[in-house]
């Protein structure tokens, strides 16, 4: 047997200070022990065993680890550290190929976690670079299940399940940790190349030196096994540092992509595409692995979300891209009026930009209008570094800000800006408030169960799923986020049941059961328990507890009282302002919208999350929720349609702090008046409401 490349095999094993077996890598946890032998494919000869320990930065083993190894941290202490270690490896390794008359070699190791999960993250870290040696590699397993079809599947293999297969009898016991597992190794590579195998090593496993950046068809086919998304990122890191995160493992060309806020900012986090879903799962064990000092969250994606965020069509984009292996800054805050030549009179000559100015892309509206953003494509690390030493420098009379960039992000923004607007036009109908039909359940009756200890990212679908059959017996507009303060889920919810039977089931048989990676715990109550915590107050062990924003009596009662709303909320259409998802099937059915206010959720005297509306099919805050059928035909049989006296008499306020309340939002119009007579024949306010707009001085607390 010969291999495509080279005359002879390293077969290489490992161990760190934590996690062994097929956790290996998993933990972060550093490398102690490297053990080697050569093995020469033509003349079947083995070079000398070697053995090294190294020294890690952290001495403190994990109990698996002293019990597997029998290795002490005061064994380690005297040990060389890994790059020194690497270096005596490089060394002895072309000594004893020189003894066996040999040149080449390609490693061989059991798997692919010694190589992909901890060398090359570990030497990433330390800022060392790896040699050549270590960027090709054989994945026994994997050769031998090609030699052996019939063994069993490559991810359950082990050193001892290939050894027993071939009938090759080892004592595991006899040997020190590590030289067992070389030697089981080297026999059985020579059972593979026996005369009745004639396995032939050909096709390695490749480590990419680098990310290499590309654009990104809307129209390409992106497996949705092969994506996750990164969270937790620094709002700063690049395509690049993403790439460094995953070290070890093949990211596809151009497959990091950014994701950006609705103001066009980096929000922390990122989708990848990986080259092949065996090197998205290796992705996946690095869940809360570290970047710098954060801890980086790793999930599963989806290739339509890969899509959305880095998928593009425009040809001037795709153009401006073709040039492969650029580094790509972004500009912003560039004045409306600069022009190609401006900037690049602004870089200079110390950073000169990839073909001229075919190298700068000028971000604009649909309407050809500049948007202050552009990007530049730089040939190489030193002239983009000496560009980014320009960030917050003067062009005109305005500072400029620059950022590294991806071709991903470049296809977002330009996808944000051509497509739609970051900012929505309000659409023009309006349609009157009108009483719910639908009313959040009240009473001692106990057909209502409360969710504790969601996932923060849990939404309405992977609630529905964690009820399974159960949905069926949920009231219409039955599901109750519960939102904390800034407006974001706080791990509770409440779902209302058909009957008090019906949710004592549910209770019995979701209670602990996993979502995501979390165990929920389900407890039966009743709607007036539901009321006190959607209103602000709290139910534990101790009992009820009043929300701190109602006053004695009001939280006694609870009485159902008309709806006290600004006028202006009551104006638009739910789509204008809370974006909604719902199923295909649907959306095609779903009846015109009208905006109404369940009277519960509407008092004035409400806890602040109230006024932040739940996700979807949530009617139990101030929001904005679909009416029913019903709903709509009362409206649409009014005798009169409304219409604004004016043009320009409605405002968006956009990018307010998360604890925003009402009272906030009217200390900053004071000293406008309002015009709430001009709504009487819109919606129906009472006295209080009535004051409050017409005299804005006079407030009123929320």
């Amino acid at each position: 047997m010969t291999a495509s490349h080279s005359d002879s095999l390293v077969v290489l094993f490992g161990a760190t200070a934590g996690a062994y077996g097929a956790k290996l890598g998993s933990d972060e946890r550093e490398l102690i022990l490297l053990v080697w032998q050569v093995v020469d494919l033509h003349s079947k000869k083995v070079g000398t065993l070697h053995k090294s320990l190294v020294k890690a930065d952290n001495l403190e083993l994990s109990d698996q680890c002293r019990e597997v190894s029998g290795l002490t941290p005061e064994g380690l202490s005297k040990a060389e550290p890994l790059d020194r270690v690497l270096q005596q490896f490089s060394q002895l390794v072309a000594s004893d190929l020189k003894l066996l008359g040999r040149s080449s070699y390609t490693l061989c190791t059991d798997g692919q976690l010694l190589i992909r999960q901890v060398l090359h993250p570990e030497a990433s870290k330390k800022n060392f670079l790896l040699s050549d040696c270590f960027y090709s590699f054989y994945d026994l397993r994997k050769e031998f299940h090609t030699c052996y079809p019939n063994s069993a599947p490559v991810k359950d293999q082990t050193i001892k399940s290939m050894a027993e297969y071939i009938g090759l009898e080892t004592d595991e016991t006899e040997e020190d940790f590590g030289v067992w597992q070389v030697k089981t190794m080297v026999a059985i590579i020579f059972s593979m190349l026996s005369e009745t195998c004639n396995c032939r090593f050909t096709d390695p496993e490749t480590v990419k030196y680098k990310y290499e950046t590309g654009p990104c068809s809307k129209s390409e086919a992106v497996d949705s096994e092969t994506v996750i998304r990164a969270r937790g990122l620094p709002w700063q890191s690049s395509d690049q540092d993403i790439a460094r995160f995953f070290k070890g493992l093949n990211i596809a060309k151009g497959g990091v992509a950014l994701c950006l806020n609705a103001q066009g900012r980096r929000n922390g986090e990122a989708l990848v595409r990986f080259v092949n879903p065996e090197q998205r799962d290796l992705a996946l064990e690095r869940h809360k692995h570290h970047m710098g000092s954060r801890y980086i969250e790793v999930y599963k994606a989806t290739g339509e979300e890969f899509l959305k965020i880095a998928g593009g069509t425009s040809n001037e984009v795709a153009q401006f891209l073709s040039k492969e292996n650029q580094v790509i800054i972004r500009m912003r805050g560039l004045p409306f009026t600069a022009t190609l030549e401006d900037v690049l009179g602004f870089l200079g000559p110390e950073c000169p930009v990839t073909g001229g100015k075919e190298g700068l892309l000028f971000v604009k509206y649909p309407d050809g209008r500049p948007t202050g953003d552009a990007f530049v494509l730089f040939s190489c690390e030193e002239y983009a570094q000496n560009a980014l030493k320009k960030h917050k420098e003067i062009l005109g009379k305005r500072y400029i800000e620059l950022f590294r960039s991806t071709a991903a992000e470049v296809q977002q923004v330009l996808n944000r800006y051509l497509s739609t607007p970051l900012i929505p036009t309000l659409p023009t109908p309006i349609i009157p408030v009108i009483p719910p039909p639908y009313t959040i359940a009240a009473g001692s009756i106990r057909d209502c169960v409360r969710l504790r200890g969601l996932p923060y990212t849990a939404g309405i679908d992977d609630i529905l799923e964690f009820m399974g059959d159960a949905t069926a017996d949920i009231k219409p507009h039955g599901v109750h986020m519960v939102l904390n303060q800034q407006g974001r889920p706080s791990g509770d919810a409440f779902i209302q049941m058909k009957s008090s039977d019906r949710a004592f089931l549910v209770a019995q048989k979701c209670h602990k059961k996993m979502m995501k990676d979390r165990y929920v715990e389900v407890f039966q109550c009743s709607g007036e328990e539901m009321n006190f915590v959607l209103m602000g107050g709290t139910l534990n062990r101790s009992g009820l507890s009043p929300p701190p924003c109602l006053s004695p009596p009001a939280y006694a009662a609870f009485q159902t009282a008309a709806a006290v709303i600004p006028a202006e909320a009551a104006l638009y259409q739910p789509q204008a302002l809370l974006s909604t998802t719902r199923t295909p099937q649907a959306s095609a059915a779903a009846p015109p919208t009208v905006t109404y206010y369940p009277a519960q959720a509407a008092q004035l005297y409400m806890n602040y999350t109230a006024y932040y509306p739940s996700p979807p099919v949530s009617p139990t805050t101030v929001g904005y929720i679909a009416a029913p059928p019903a709903a709509v035909a009362a409206a649409a049989s009014a005798t009169h349609t409304p219409m604004l006296p004016q043009p320009g008499a409605l405002v968006r306020m956009q990018g307010l702090p998360y604890n925003t309340g009402m009272k906030e939002i009217l200390s900053f119009f004071q000293g406008y008046q309002y015009a709430p007579d001009d709504y009487n024949g819109l919606i129906q306010l009472n006295d209080q409401a009535r004051s409050v707009l017409q005299a804005p001085k006079e407030w009123v607390c929320l």
